[in-house]
């Protein structure tokens, strides 16, 4: 065994004895007096001829020291995940209503989040540099969702007020980029584009805007039964968008995760049944499926993966949309709340995982009442996954939407017989039932002739004969109320250069000789986005709202018009509904609560009152359109309510899990090192 002594400590000393022993014979220190004893001069010569293997031993020492050390052939060894509950470092409860609530920057040293300030009825952005133990607000992003960092992690883009907005992470004022009336999901390129989805409804294909700002331009196109994309990323190099595409905007379990090469080729299905996909520096393509986090090795030149996916993480905060709520608890929670198709996780390029842990609650609801007294009593018992109530005309009747897993229909209940019966049993969706002021027919939007597309059909209540169809459009329509006469119904249109606009369908005609619908005329269009006009009582009002002023707000003018404009909710509102007993106006508060304002009409004066709350209880939001219904009593709604205690639960921690790259290449191993 050789002498510790006489061991090379590290490769510098391997260094140093190599030159030396390359050191001519005259630089080389004398021991000895030359020819001092009988074999000085023969071993000076025996010398010269062993130098040559003496400096290849010693060379292959150390060379065989240096691998020793270095060891090429071996991989090193991976790092065990570290997983860390770390508070928001804010006084605020996450808000994961409208998409995902957390994003990290690339280098994953900044956490920035949306969250309710404690009181606080609208979210914000918040920054945390994960050095410090405070995260701070960032003014001037009111009302904010679905933030996304730039490449070099300088900025914040983000949803708000029905624009694509940005911001410096280090604060400043918030830069408006494009209208996006209510945005999906938006990725930054690499090459100074953002792809981003505007808003949520049906027939609507992802769009990509300067990221200086100005006007948007079609990314893709929508497949055959495709009805939306969403939540995009771009691909690094800026040459493919991966996306979630799906038949039903409502749900997501079966979903596909596609991706589209750029500018243009053929699009590919890399993953079915699963959303929110997400390619990671790894080398993985990572999505969710029933709240579980899989993960399968992905090709990024060929575009496709290269190998089965794998359950990585359970409990990952999501929405399908028919399957998991996003977080129990989160203020206003609710089953069936949040966005469909959002996922709340985020990775960096330098491989930490950041995310919220969740259950998987069910979408499914019962239906309840809310009285003006505040009491909730059920309506509904049976758990269904619903949207969009609206009461008959004799307040006997309840018209929904119902999703059972592959389609949405619309499905009457009898709640005096306790009855639920279907109405619509085609193979596409039908959705946002609106009865005749007869209550004799049920208008609907449907996507039976154009698969990727809404227009407006009526069927008869009794589920007699079959459904007509009234409006033939490119652009998604969806109905939202009937003139009193019966003769003009208003509905919502998609129109790609103006958003969503009001428009009116007149008809022709009666019960006994036959209805011809007409051509729809605007009743109001403009670059903000309108939504749910609803007649008055008298048919002489139409009230919906609107995003023109940077957030939702309810407003009243004349019909048929022209005439003034009159804004009545002051703090927000959505989702107007008239009273048909009294004078007053409810809407929905940006909260999940319900508000109303007295009105008097002097002339071709609408006045309104001061607005107030009409109860402190909270409903909670559905996956599609309206949440809620006012019975014709006026005294009670249709709706799911808050239980107290998901209420007054916060969401105020995040999970962090440190090299997360390495344990994904353990259980998904891509080849590469």
């Amino acid at each position: 065994i050789k002498d510790p002594k006489q061991r090379l400590r590290d490769i510098g000393e391997a260094r140093i004895a190599i030159g030396r022993a390359l050191a001519g014979p005259d630089e080389r220190p004398v021991e000895g007096p030359a020819g001092a004893g009988p074999h000085g001069a023969g071993h000076h010569r025996g010398g010269s001829h062993a130098l040559p293997w003496a400096v290849a031993g010693l060379a292959c020492a150390a060379a065989a020291a240096i691998l020793v050390q270095w060891a090429p052939w071996r991989l090193a060894p991976a790092s065990a995940p570290i997983r860390l509950n770390a508070e928001l470092g804010a006084d605020a409860s996450l808000d994961s209503r409208l998409g995902a609530s957390i994003t990290l920057s690339p280098d994953g040293s900044v956490l920035a989040f949306v969250a309710l300030k404690s009181g606080a009825t609208v979210s914000q952005l918040y920054v945390r540099r994960l050095g410090q133990l405070v995260a701070a607000p960032l003014s001037g992003t009111d009302g904010a969702f679905s933030p996304f960092f730039s490449p070099n992690g300088q900025w914040l883009a983000f949803f708000a007020g029905g624009s694509l907005k940005k911001i410096s992470v280090t604060g400043g004022a918030a830069v408006t980029l494009c209208d996006a009336p209510n945005g999906r999901g938006g990725s930054w390129a690499d090459d100074g584009t953002i792809a981003f989805l505007p808003q949520n409804g049906p027939g609507v294909s992802l769009l990509r805007v300067s990221a200086a700002g100005g006007k948007p331009e079609p990314l893709t196109t929508l497949a055959e039964g495709e009805v939306t994309q969403r939540w995009p990323q771009m691909l690094p190099g800026s040459k493919a968008v991966l996306y979630s595409g799906s038949s039903n905007s409502g749900g997501f379990e079966n979903a596909n995760i596609v991706v589209q090469p750029l500018p243009g080729g053929a699009r590919k299905i890399v993953q079915r049944g699963g959303y929110y996909g997400r390619y990671l520096a790894s080398g993985h393509l990572v999505f969710i499926h029933e709240g579980t986090l899989f993960a399968a090795p992905f090709d990024l030149d060929r575009l496709e993966t290269t190998g089965p996916p794998v359950p990585v993480l359970q409990g990952v905060a999501a929405t399908a949309g028919d399957g998991a709520a996003p977080i129990p608890g989160v203020r206003p929670n609710s089953a069936g709340s949040g966005a469909p198709g959002a996922a709340h996780f985020s990775v960096s390029n330098t491989g930490t995982l950041a995310y919220l842990a969740g259950q998987g609650f069910s979408s499914n609801a019962p239906i309840q009442w809310l009285s003006r007294d505040g009491k909730v009593t059920s309506l509904l018992s049976a758990s269904e996954n619903w949207s969009d109530p609206h009461f008959a005309p004799d307040g006997r009747r309840l018209a929904v939407e119902i999703f059972d897993g592959r389609q949405w229909d619309i499905w009457t209940y009898e709640w005096a017989r306790d009855t639920l019966s279907r109405l619509t049993f085609d193979a596409t969706d039908d959705e946002k039932p609106v009865w005749t002021p007869d209550g004799r027919r049920i208008v609907f939007a449907g996507r039976r002739a154009d698969k990727s597309n809404f227009n407006l059909y009526w069927q008869r209540a009794d589920g007699t004969g079959d459904a007509q169809r009234l409006t033939v459009s490119k652009n998604a329509q969806f109905p939202a109320s009937w003139h009193p006469s019966g003769k003009f119904l208003a509905f919502m249109e998609n129109a790609p250069q103006t958003q969503l606009d009001l428009m009116i369908l007149p008809l022709e005609g009666d019960e006994a000789s036959g209805w011809k619908p007409g051509k729809p005329t605007v009743f109001l269009n403009s670059p903000f986005a309108e939504q749910e006009p609803m007649f008055s009582p008298d048919g002489r009002w139409i009230a919906y709202f609107s995003n023109e002023t940077g957030r939702n707000e309810v407003y009243v003018r004349p019909f048929p018009g022209p005439g003034g404009k009159w804004q009545i909710s002051t703090d927000g509102g959505t989702y107007p509904s008239w009273s048909r007993a009294r004078h007053e106006l409810f809407y929905n508060t940006l909260d999940q609560r319900i508000a109303f304002a007295s009105y008097a009409v002097e002339g071709d004066v609408f006045r309104a009152d001061k607005p107030r709350l009409w109860s402190s209880e909270r409903f909670a939001l559905r996956v599609r359109q309206r949440s809620i219904d006012l019975h014709p009593d006026g005294d009670r709604f249709a709706l799911a309510a808050v239980p107290a205690e998901a209420a007054a639960a916060r969401q105020d921690k995040v999970v962090f899990i440190f090299n997360f790259f390495d344990e994904l290449r353990r259980v998904a191993p891509t080849g590469r090192r």
